[in-house]
């Protein structure tokens, strides 16, 4: 008979970080078949490199990198992450179940530590087309897949507090699991934050104020201290850091493939050390707290776990130099060393070309043509949303109209420009405007195919030649992002349910920067002016937003008009 061989061990020296017992010390790391042998004390060692558990985004949408999940592992493994809790409504918002299905297939083609939900709010709400529904049976069936953590982000917080019967029946198919329920309730306060929890909700991620998330903390719900492309909520929420770590965890929730090229979870941490929060606490929001809450097999440097941990150049940098997977080098100095992998491309697209018409917002024959209004002679007003930079939630202003030949018109000198939504799934559904305020594009137009949660096509521009020119260019590629404006026009094709590219993660950052680039020549003073773009048509946040079917205020819960009179 053949002896069986061991698998080699290896080893690894340095300040040893132990989370467990709140202590660093000198000595080596051993491990062999992926998993964690022995942590040896060595006064003798002398490398100042820290080792330490691996980091974990406890709330994140694969499909906001633009990328699909082998290819969101291979760059995010460069900066210290091993694992994720990753919501895939968004793709389940165009390909129903088949969707979670292939992110799922997609994932575990690495060794990177995919953990998924199950979506809960497919479409989000009824006041949109998606491409598919997912009832409380489709939802119960995805719980009891092995890749499925928890019940993902319940949007639809009315329903919760109206306990809504299918809400509930899918909350309690996950609770019967034994499965966590993530929450998703902007603004909620006091009894009906208490209310919310009650239901079985867990956590949040969408507190943007200091006494939001007290709030919810007091109804012993978790806070995710988000800070992603376009929502950041690290400044007002780091203060929690020193007051209630134990009940945070870190997350993106979205993330554009510039900045995944850039940073990832580490940022989170640089930031909470430079601001003198205590070293345990903080990585342990990065890493102890998700794998303890969703019950992750994700390794936290034990002996016994699997021999996932990343190797640190220092406290003050917190430069990640190596990532390890089950023992295995998958980066090292700033490169991945997981193989690139070309992704299959499903899709859900329907939409055909628009005309500049299509967009044009008719008014009455009383009001006077040929004259911009002042707020009291006309008999309009405009129902105009205000985006704000870094932030999902938006304002519901009103304004006075500009109108020209019959027709409401952008106003640049007033940053009023016209918003549009159309549906991707069917081919000739009339196109949806409003207006906005807060893009400040002085030319131009931009479009895109993501566009949360139902991921119908947005677009912003100046005059309606452009948005045509803009949304046409998404729909010759069945799904992307746009930009024209002042003779210039480029596009990233998202041929992947119009979400996530194919192409190396490099190349898609390279493109969707000159994009943004373009945009912001065009005048946008956003950061993140794309991502702005995509949460336009996420109803559920409040206030003023727009669908297919038109301007929504999530504080009515109902449809207002454009510009009523």
């Amino acid at each position: 008979m053949l002896a069986r061989v061991s698998p080699p061990l290896q080893r690894l020296s340095g300040q040893i970080v132990d989370l467990h017992r709140r202590r660093v010390f000198p000595g080596t790391v051993e491990w062999s078949g992926g998993r964690i042998r022995r942590l040896v004390r060595d006064d003798s060692v002398r490398e100042t490199r820290l080792i330490l558990p691996g980091l974990v985004d406890a709330h994140i949408h694969i499909e906001s990198s633009m990328l699909p999940p082998a290819e969101f592992a291979r760059w995010s493994v460069v900066h210290g992450t091993v694992a994720t809790v990753s919501d895939p409504h968004e793709i389940a918002n165009v390909l129903g179940a088949a969707g979670v299905d292939y992110m799922i297939r997609d994932g575990a083609r690495t060794p990177f530590k995919f953990h998924f939900g199950a979506p809960s709010c497919v479409p989000a709400t009824a006041f949109e087309s998606a491409g598919a529904t997912l009832d409380a049976k489709a939802v119960a069936r995805l719980l009891r897949k092995k890749e499925i953590r928890c019940l993902s982000e319940v949007m639809n917080f009315p329903g919760v507090l109206a306990r809504d019967p299918s809400l509930m029946a899918m909350i309690a198919a996950a609770k019967k699991l034994g499965k966590p329920v993530d929450g998703h309730a902007p603004g909620l306060r006091g009894p009906d934050a208490r209310r919310y929890a009650a239901a079985g909700i867990t956590t949040d991620h969408e507190c943007f104020t200091l006494a939001e998330a007290q709030d919810k903390l007091a109804a012993r719900m978790k806070i995710l201290i988000r800070e992603g492309s376009a929502a950041r909520n690290f400044a007002a929420l780091a203060p929690l850091l020193k007051t209630d770590a134990a009940q945070c965890m870190f997350c993106c929730d979205d993330l554009h493939p510039d900045l995944l090229m850039l940073r990832h979870l580490d940022e989170h941490v640089r930031r909470a050390l430079a601001l003198g929060a205590d070293r345990f606490d903080v990585l342990r929001c990065a890493s102890v707290n998700p794998v303890q809450h969703y019950g992750l097999k994700v390794g936290l440097l034990r002996v016994g776990d699997p021999a996932d941990f990343i190797v640190v150049e220092g406290w003050k940098t917190f430069r990640v130099q190596r990532t390890y997977l089950d023992g295995v080098l998958v980066a090292a100095n700033g490169r991945s060393r997981l193989p690139r992998q070309p992704s299959r491309t499903p899709n859900q697209f329907r939409a055909r070309p628009r005309r500049a018409e299509d967009f044009s917002v008719k008014v009455g024959r009383t009001v006077p043509v040929g004259r911009r209004l002042g707020r009291d002679s006309s008999p309009y007003h405009l129902n105009l949303i205000e985006a704000l930079n870094g932030q999902l939630i938006t304002r519901h202003l009103r304004e006075a109209p500009k109108i020209v030949r019959g027709c409401v018109v952008a106003d640049v000198k007033r940053d009023i420009l016209k918003i549009a939504v159309i549906s991707r799934y069917t081919p000739h559904a009339p196109v949806a405007v409003g207006f906005i305020r807060g893009f400040g594009l002085r030319a131009g137009a931009l479009a895109s195919t993501v566009a949360h949660d139902s991921h119908n096509i947005v677009a912003v521009g100046v005059d309606d030649a452009s948005l045509a020119a803009a949304v046409n260019l998404v729909i010759k590629h069945r799904g992307g992002i746009s930009v024209v404006g002042r003779g210039k026009r480029g596009v990233l094709p998202l041929p992947i349910a119009g979400l996530m590219s194919d192409a190396d993660g490099r190349v898609v950052a390279r493109r969707y920067t000159a994009l943004d680039a373009m945009a912001k020549k065009l005048g946008s003073r956003l950061d993140a002016p794309f991502m702005t773009l995509s949460f336009m048509a996420l109803l559920v946040i409040p206030d003023l937003k727009l669908s297919d079917h038109g301007l929504f205020s999530a504080t009515k819960w109902g449809f207002v008009p454009a510009c009523p009179p």
